[in-house]
C-alpha cells in the first residue's frame, strides 16, 4: 500500500529566492545541496557530525497556528535537504558581500576574528540568527549562541570582542577591582615608548539596522498553507531513500503500521551521522516535525506535557516561562531540567534547535541527558499505534538493553509527562563539563515525610557510567525511610557501588573514575539536601557540615569575559601609508566573513572530473592475502580503481623505504592506504570504497611506547646530545631527583581536511595540482617521484588553507601523489577530499612522548646537571620523527641554564599512522618535562616555584647546551612584566586564602617562562631559504608572489605590509594571488615559524631591486608619483619584474659534535594563569591568563596577538583537553568533535590579557620582528601547572604528599583521581583482572 503524494517539485527559499527541484535526492544534506547544487560554498563542512558549527545556516518557518515566524540556527551538515521543504534558508552569502557588508560580517573581520577563515561563516550565521531573534542580546545570550561553533585558530578572544559590540548593558566592574568591558584602556608609557590597547575601533563599525535584513518570503506563507491542506503526507524519493513527511498523527500511525521498520527521524542529529559515518542504511525515513499534535507544549496540575516533536530549545524556553509561574515548592524539577539541557549536545544551540524530546528518548543513548532527567522525575511516556495508545514509565523496564526500548515496532512516542515537584520534594541534576570525554550525568529526586528528614521516596539516575542509563534501584530501596544524615550517606555510597557494576573489560582507573563521579554527584546532592533541610528541620544550632564543604554546592566560577591587548605604537613620524607596525585587518578577512573566499573544495567541478575515495586498512598489522574489487566495480557510477600497480614511478613515498603510497604485501596500521576508487561523484566513490573486500593474515601489533620498549621496536639510532660532565656532577649534587612524565597524541583538526585536485594536461605529460599543502615544493617532489616525471612538468599551487598546524607539511604530499596517480591513470581531473573521520584515521598526529629524567641541583635550587631520555611514538614509519626528536632535545631546557647535560632521544616504531609535524614540533612535550622537574626542585628545596625558575634563567652571553651563545636575552623583562601586570604576588595570597576556605573547589596559580629558538634545524637546514617575485605593471599596480602559504597566520598580509613599506606605496596598490611552484621555485615549507622571516626578506630584496630600477627615473623627476615613475620606466623599456632570494645566515650546528649555531634568533615570553577546579568531578575553568611575549618590532600587532592567543589555546588543548584514543584493535575512537574535545569558546580564560614586549627590536629578522606562531603553544603550561597547584591543595587537605605525577592531557579523569579523598577510598581496587582495555592512549 502506498502512502502520501509525490509533489510535482520540491521547493524552499534560499536567500530570498525560490528554489524548485523536480527530482530532489533525499540522501543529500542541506549542506551538500547548498554547495553542490546551488554553488553556495560559504557554508563549510568541517566535521559532518554537527560538532563544529562551520556549516551553520539560518532556517526560518512560520507557525501555521499562530502565524509566528521563527528563525533558528541549524547545522546544515546534519539537516536532510527534505527537512527544509517549505521553509526559508539563509546562508552567509545571503546577508551581505564585500560590496555591502552586513554588520555581523564586518565586525568579526575588522575585530581580527578570522584567521584561516574556514569557521568564520558559521560564526557569522550563528550571530546573525541571534540578532534576527534579538537585535540587542546580552553577553550571556551571545556566548550561548556561539557555543556550538568551534575555531582552531583564534583562541576565540577576537570573535567575542567583535560580537560583544552588539550586546546591551555592561559587564560591570568585578569585585576586587577591574575595568568595565566597554571602558577603553589608557595608553601607558613604558620606558618612553607609547603603548596602545586598540586593535580595532568599534566606533567605526556600521550600526546594525534590523529593518535591512531579509524578510520572510510572503509567497512561502501562502504556499505552505495551500500545500498543508492538500495532503496528509508528502513523499520524496530517489533510488536509495524514500522520505515521508506526514502532517497528521493519524497519517503517521497508518504509515508506521504499514512500514514498521521505517526509521522515524525528527531532528536528524543521529540518523545523519549514522548514515554518513557508520554505513547505516535507512531506505525509508519518516519525518515527524510537521505534525501539530506532536509539537504541543502545555501544563496542568499533573505536570508539563511535552510533544515528542518538541525541540530541546523549545522545551527549555517553555520551562523557563513555567518556572516564573509555578508556586515556590514546584520549580525544582524544571530548574534541574533547564540547567542540564542548556548544555545539551556539546553546548550547541544548533543541536538543541532541532533535536527533539522524542528523538532523544527513542535513540536510547547511554549518555542521554534527557533520559536521565526523566527517569529521576518519574516521567510518563505516551505511545500510540493504530491498535490504541498506552503509557509507560521511563525506567529499566523501558530500557530493555542498549539501543532498544520496550515499545513495539508500530508504536510511536507521542508525548511525555514531566510531573511537577511535590511538597517536601527536591530535584537536582549534575553533569560534567561538556569538555570532558566521559560526560557522566546524574539526576536525583528525594521527598521527605512532612516536617521530618526521613526519606519517603527517592529516585537516582545516572548516564555515561555504563552502556545505558541506569536507575539505581538498590540504592533507592535502601534509602527509603532512612533519616538524611551521615549514616545515610555511607549507606548510599555502599549501595551505589553495587548498583553500578562494570564489565570485566573496563580498566580499573576508568572504573574508579566513573565510580568516583557517581559518589561525588551523590555527595553534592546529599549536601544540597542537608542545606535545604537545615532551614526546615530543627538542628539545635549544629551546622549540617563544615563551611569549607559549601564549595561542593556551587558551580565553578564564571566571570564575564574581559581582555586587554597591549602593543607598542609606531612612532608619530611614521608615514600614514606605511602600515608596518600597525594592526591592520587581514588581507582576505572580509572575503572569509562573506563566504567569498574560496578553498580547494569550493572550486567548481571540472568537466569530466572524477572523485577519489581511499580504501584503507582496517587491520593494525597484517599480511594482505587478497583484495576484491568486484562489488565496487559493479556499482553504477564507479569508473575504476587505483592500486600500486598503477603507479608509473616509485610506489615508495618520497623514496622512503618504510612508507608505500599504496600498501602492497603488508599493512602496518589502521588507516594505511591500500587502493582508491574512482567514481562520478563523491558519495558513489565513498560507497564503492566500502564495498572493497580485503582478506588479512593478522600479525601482532604494537601501539604504545611501553610496548615498543618491551619489544625493542625502534625507528632510528638514538640521538644523544652531551654538554659537560653530567655523570660526575649528578654524583656531587646536593640533591638528585628522578621521575618521568608523558604526553598524549594531539590531532591537528585543521577545519579544511586533506584535499587535492589533480588535472593532467594531456600535453607533454604535464600535471597541474591544486593542493591543501603548506609545503608546495615537497608536494611537487612527492608527485615527481610517484609519476616518474621531472618537477618542471608539475605545477603545485594553493590559494589558502583552512588551517594546517604542521599536519599539511609532510603528509599532504602523499595525498597529492595518490590523487596525481589516479588522474594520470584515468586521464581525467581527479578530486580527493577526505571526510573528517577519514582524515583523523589516516593522517598523523602530534607525537606522544615519554620522558624519563634525573636532575641534580644545589640546596639553593640552582640546577647542576640533567640526564634525560626522551621516547617518542613515531608510528609505523619514520616520517619526520627524527627531526621532531632533535628539536625536542635542542629546545627542552626552555629558559633555564643547565651547566651539564645529556639528553637522549629514541623514536619508537609502532602500528599506528606515522606521527608528524605539529605546531612547535616536539617542544611542548619536552618543556612539559622540564617544568615538571622545575616544580619538583622547588618542592625539595622548600622554595616558591617562581623563585627557583627565576634563579636559573639564562642571561646575556650564556651558552646553551647545544653551544649557541645567547644575545639580546629578554627573558627577565618578559617575566617581570608578566608578574607585575598579572598582580601575581597579591593573587598568590588570594588563591591560598581561597583554598583554606574551600575543600571541594580549589584554585591554582602558576607562571612559566619560555625560550624558543627560531629556524629549521640542522637536519633540514636547506629549508632556511625564501623566494619572491614582484611584477610591477604600467599602471603602477604590483603583483606580489612569494614562497609562503597562507594558512590563516596572516602571512600574505604581512608580506603586503613589507612590500608596501619597502616600495613606499599604498598597500592598496599591491595584490597577492596564490602561492605556486610556477612563480617561486624550491620553496621551503611554511612552517617552523619561519614564514615571515624567510619570505619577508625575499620580498624586501625583490622590492629593493625594483627601487634600484626606478632610481634613475626618480632622480630625474623627484616630484613625480609612483605611477609616473612606473609608466616612465615602462616607456623607457626597463624591466619591471624582480626576484628576491634570502637564506638565513650563520646556521652552523652539527649534531654529531653538538657545536655551532642552531637558531637564527631566540623568542622569549612568559605567562601567568589562574584556574579553579572541582575536586569531585575534575572539571576546571581558566579564570585568568596574562601573557607577555617578545615579538620584536611587530609587523602587525593584531595578527601577532591573534597568533599568540591561538597558539596558547592549542597548547591548552594539548595539555588539558585533547585525549586521543585508540580501540584495543588500533582503530581511532576519537574521530570528530563529538568524541575528541577541542577547546571551545567556554574554555577561553574569563580574563585574557596579552602584551607585546616594548623596545625589543630584533636585528636578525625582517622589520626587526620575531616569530610568534609556535612559541606560545608552550605557554599553556601555565594552565597545566596552575591545575597541578590546585590539585596539590586538595591533596594537602586529604593528608597526601604534594609530589605526584600528572601526565598530559590533564583530563577531568586525571584531575579527579589525583584529588584523592575519602570517597575514592571507598571504591575497591581488588578483584579486577582486566584482560582487555576499553581504549589505548598511543
Amino acid at each position: 500500500m502506498e502512502f502520501g503524494r509525490i509533489p510535482d517539485h520540491f521547493f524552499f527559499f534560499c536567500n530570498g529566492k525560490k528554489i524548485t527541484d523536480p527530482g530532489v535526492d533525499p540522501a543529500l544534506t542541506l549542506a551538500n545541496y547548498l554547495r553542490l547544487k546551488l554553488r553556495l560554498t560559504g557554508t563549510k563542512t568541517a566535521c559532518e557530525e554537527g560538532g563544529c558549527g562551520s556549516c551553520t545556516v539560518m532556517v526560518s518557518s512560520q507557525d501555521e497556528q499562530n502565524g509566528c515566524i521563527s528563525h533558528i540556527a541549524v547545522n546544515a551538515c546534519l539537516a536532510p535537504i527534505c527537512s527544509v521543504y517549505g521553509k526559508a534558508v539563509t546562508t552567509v552569502e545571503g546577508i551581505g558581500s564585500t560590496k555591502k557588508l552586513h554588520p555581523v560580517q564586518e565586525r568579526i573581520a575588522k575585530a581580527h576574528g578570522s584567521q584561516c577563515g574556514f569557521c568564520t561563516p558559521g560564526f557569522v550565521m550563528s550571530m546573525y540568527t541571534l540578532l534576527r531573534n534579538n537585535p540587542q542580546p546580552t553577553m550571556e545570550e551571545t556566548e550561548a549562541a556561539l557555543g556550538g561553533n568551534l575555531c582552531r585558530c583564534t583562541g576565540y578572544r577576537p570573535i567575542i570582542e567583535g560580537y560583544k559590540t552588539f550586546t546591551k548593558g555592561c559587564c560591570q566592574v568585578r569585585q576586587g577591582g577591574g575595568r568595565c568591558c566597554q571602558e577603553p584602556v589608557s595608553s601607558p608609557q613604558k620606558d618612553g615608548f607609547k603603548m596602545s590597547s586598540t586593535l580595532f575601533r568599534s566606533q567605526d563599525f556600521e550600526p546594525y539596522d534590523p529593518s535591512q535584513d531579509l524578510i520572510f518570503p510572503p509567497e512561502l506563507s501562502m504556499l505552505t498553507k495551500i500545500d498543508s491542506a492538500s495532503q496528509d503526507c508528502l513523499v520524496f524519493t530517489s533510488g536509495r531513500i524514500t522520505w515521508y513527511r506526514p502532517i497528521t498523527l493519524s497519517a503517521l500511525l497508518q504509515l508506521k503500521s504499514s512500514k514498521p521498520s521505517a526509521k522515524i527521524s525528527a531532528g536528524h542529529t543521529i540518523t545523519s551521522i549514522q548514515q554518513r559515518y557508520e554505513n547505516v542504511q535507512y531506505p525509508e525515513l519518516i519525518s515527524i516535525t510537521d505534525i501539530p499534535e506532536l509539537c504541543q507544549l502545555h501544563s496542568d496540575d499533573t505536570g508539563v506535557h511535552v510533544g515528542a516533536a518538541v525541540t530541546v530549545s523549545q522545551l527549555i524556553d517553555y520551562l523557563k516561562q513555567q518556572v516564573k509561574l509555578l508556586p515556590d515548592e514546584r520549580p525544582s524539577t524544571l530548574h534541574a531540567i533547564i540547567n542540564m539541557l542548556s548544555c545539551f549536545g556539546l553546548g550547541s544551540l544548533q543541536i538543541r534547535n532541532v533535536a527533539t524530546v522524542g528523538g532523544n528518548i527513542m535513540s536510547v543513548s547511554p549518555s542521554s541527558d534527557l533520559i536521565t532527567l526523566l527517569m529521576a522525575s518519574g516521567a510518563i511516556l505516551h505511545v500510540a499505534s493504530l491498535q490504541g495508545s498506552r503509557t509507560l514509565q521511563i525506567d529499566q523496564d523501558f530500557l530493555i538493553e542498549p539501543n532498544r526500548t520496550s515499545t513495539k515496532p508500530d508504536e510511536v512516542l507521542t508525548a511525555v509527562l514531566i510531573p511537577h515537584t511535590k511538597k517536601n520534594e527536591y530535584f537536582y541534576s549534575y553533569r560534567q563539563s561538556v569538555s570532558s570525554q566521559t560526560m557522566v550525568k546524574a539526576a536525583m529526586s528525594v521527598s521527605f515525610k512532612d516536617g521530618t528528614k526521613v526519606v519517603e521516596s527517592v529516585r537516582i539516575a545516572f548516564a555515561g557510567v555504563t552502556d545505558q542509563v541506569i536507575l539505581a534501584q538498590q540504592t533507592m530501596g535502601a534509602l527509603r525511610s532512612k533519616a538524611w544524615d551521615e549514616k545515610l550517606l555511607s549507606l548510599a555510597n555502599e549501595m551505589l557501588l553495587k548498583d553500578l557494576q562494570f564489565s570485566p573489560n573496563v580498566p580499573d582507573d576508568m572504573c574508579r573514575y566513573r565510580h568516583s563521579m557517581v559518589l561525588g554527584f551523590f555527595f553534592k546532592f546529599y549536601l544540597q539536601i542537608m542545606t535545604n533541610l537545615s532551614s526546615l528541620v530543627e538542628t539545635n544550632g549544629v551546622k549540617p557540615f563544615p563551611d569549607t564543604w559549601k564549595s561542593a554546592l556551587d558551580g565553578l566560577t564564571s566571570d564575564r569575559f574581559q581582555s586587554t591587548q597591549l602593543f607598542q605604537e609606531v612612532h608619530s613620524s611614521q608615514n600614514e601609508t606605511d602600515l608596518v607596525g600597525r594592526p591592520i585587518v587581514a588581507y582576505s578577512a572580509l572575503q572569509q566573513a562573506t563566504g567569498e573566499a574560496k578553498y580547494l573544495d569550493d572550486l567548481p567541478e571540472i568537466t569530466g572530473e572524477l572523485h577519489l575515495a581511499l580504501v584503507y586498512s582496517k587491520s593494525p598489522h597484517a599480511i594482505i592475502r587478497s583484495v576484491d574489487f568486484e562489488d565496487a566495480l559493479s556499482m553504477e557510477g564507479v569508473v575504476d580503481v587505483v592500486t600500486a600497480k598503477d603507479v608509473p614511478g616509485n610506489n615508495l613515498y618520497n623514496n622512503a623505504d618504510d612508507t608505500e603510497l599504496f600498501a602492497t604485501e603488508k599493512v602496518h596500521c589502521v588507516g594505511q592506504v591500500i587502493a582508491g576508487v574512482l567514481a562520478r561523484d563523491v558519495a558513489t566513490a565513498s560507497r564503492g570504497a566500502r564495498l572493497v573486500k580485503i582478506q588479512y593474515e593478522e600479525l601482532e601489533p604494537i601501539f604504545t611506547i611501553q610496548e615498543a620498549l618491551t619489544k625493542g621496536s625502534f625507528c632510528d639510532d638514538p640521538i644523544v646530545l652531551t654538554d659537560g660532565d653530567p655523570d660526575s656532577t649528578l654524583e656531587s649534587s646536593d640533591h638528585v631527583i628522578e621521575g618521568e612524565v608523558s604526553t598524549g597524541a594531539q590531532e591537528h583538526f585543521y577545519f579544511e581536511t586533506q584535499c587535492c585536485l589533480a588535472k593532467p594536461s594531456g600535453e607533454h605529460g604535464e600535471v597541474e595540482i591544486i593542493t591543501s599543502s603548506q609545503a608546495l615544493t615537497h608536494t611537487q617532489v612527492s608527485i615527481s617521484i610517484a609519476l616518474g616525471i621531472p618537477q618542471h612538468k608539475i605545477v603545485c599551487s594553493v590559494k589558502r588553507l583552512g588551517g594546517a598546524f604542521g599536519g599539511k607539511a609532510y603528509q599532504s604530499g602523499m595525498f597529492a601523489a595518490l590523487t596525481a596517480v589516479a588522474a594520470v591513470k584515468s586521464n581525467a581531473p581527479v578530486r580527493l577530499v577526505l571526510d573528517r573521520h577519514e582524515d583523523i584515521i589516516i593522517s598523523g598526529k602530534r607525537h606522544p612522548f615519554l620522558i624519563k629524567y634525573k636532575i641534580g641541583f644545589t640546596k639553593e635550587g640552582r640546577l647542576t646537571a640533567v640526564d634525560s631520555t626522551f621516547y617518542s611514538n613515531a608510528g609505523y614509519a619514520s616520517d619526520i620523527s627524527p627531526s621532531v626528536m632533535l628539536t625536542a632535545l635542542l629546545k627542552f631546557e626552555s629558559a633555564y641554564k643547565i651547566p651539564h647535560v645529556r639528553v637522549t632521544g629514541i623514536c619508537c616504531r609502532t602500528n599506528v599512522p606515522p606521527f608528524t609535524a605539529f605546531r612547535a614540533f616536539g617542544s611542548p612535550q619536552a618543556m612539559l618535562a622540564t617544568e615538571t622537574w622545575m616544580n619538583e626542585v622547588a618542592r625539595v628545596c622548600g622554595f616558591a616555584p617562581e623563585k627557583v625558575r627565576e634563579l636559573n634563567f639564562y642571561k646575556d652571553g650564556d651558552t646553551t647546551h647545544n653551544s649557541q651563545v645567547l644575545h639580546n636575552v629578554t627573558m627577565s623583562r618578559c617575566w617581570e612584566q608578566c608578574l607585575n601586570q598579572s598582580n601575581f604576588s597579591d593573587r598568590r595570597i588570594n588563591v591560598d586564602d581561597f583554598n583554606r576556605k574551600n575543600r571541594w573547589k580549589k584554585r591554582g596559580l602558576a607562571v612559566v617562562p619560555l625560550k624558543y629558538g627560531i629556524s629549521y634545524i640542522c637536519h633540514v637546514r636547506f629549508f632556511n631559504q625564501g623566494g619572491a617575485l614582484v611584477h610591477v605593471y604600467e599602471d603602477g599596480s604590483v603583483l606580489l608572489s612569494h614562497g609562503g602559504v597562507e594558512l590563516g597566520q596572516g602571512l600574505h598580509t604581512k608580506m603586503l605590509q613589507v612590500a608596501s613599506h619597502t616600495l613606499g606605496i599604498s598597500i592598496d596598490k599591491i595584490h597577492t594571488s596564490r602561492t605556486s611552484t610556477e612563480t617561486v621555485p624550491n620553496t621551503a615549507g611554511t612552517a617552523a615559524s619561519t614564514g615571515t622571516d624567510l619570505n619577508g626578506m625575499a620580498v624586501k630584496f625583490a622590492c629593493e631591486k625594483i627601487l634600484k630600477i626606478l632610481e634613475l627615473i626618480k632622480n630625474k623627476n623627484p616630484s613625480g608619483s609612483w605611477d609616473d615613475w612606473v609608466l616612465e620606466a615602462y616607456l623607457s623599456r626597463l624591466g619591471l619584474s624582480a626576484t628576491g632570494f634570502y637564506k638565513t645566515p650563520d646556521l652552523t650546528y652539527d649534531v654529531e659534535t653538538n657545536k655551532g649555531r642552531s637558531f637564527n634568533y631566540i623568542s622569549f615570553g612568559s605567562a601567568v594563569s589562574e584556574v579553579e577546579i572541582d575536586c569531585l568531578t575534575g572539571d576546571h575553568v581558566i579564570m585568568r591568563t596574562d601573557i607577555v611575549m617578545d615579538a620584536g618590532d611587530s609587523i602587525n600587532p593584531a595578527i601577532d596577538v591573534g597568533q599568540i592567543e591561538g597558539a596558547f589555546t592549542q597548547g591548552y588543548g594539548l595539555y588539558l583537553l585533547e585525549d586521543y584514543h585508540l580501540s584495543p584493535s588500533g582503530h581511532p575512537l576519537t574521530t570528530g568533535p563529538t568524541s575528541y574535545k577541542l577547546p571551545a569558546l567556554r574554555n577561553t580564560p574569563s580574563e585574557f590579557n596579552v602584551s607585546l614586549l616594548h623596545n625589543a627590536a630584533n636585528p636578525r629578522a625582517i622589520c626587526s620582528s620575531k616569530a610568534v606562531g609556535e612559541p606560545p603553544v608552550c605557554l599553556a603550561l601555565s594552565v597545566f601547572f596552575a591545575v597541578k597547584d590546585a590539585i596539590s591543595s586538595a591533596r594537602m587537605d586529604a593528608g597526601l604528599p604534594s609530589n605526584f605525577r600528572l601526565d598530559a592531557p590533564a583530563t577531568a579523569e586525571r584531575i579527579r583521581l589525583a584529588c584523592h579523598d575519602s570517597l575514592l577510598d571507598q571504591i575497591p581496587r581488588e578483584g579486577r583482572e582486566v584482560k582487555k582495555t576499553a581504549f589505548i592512549r598511543p
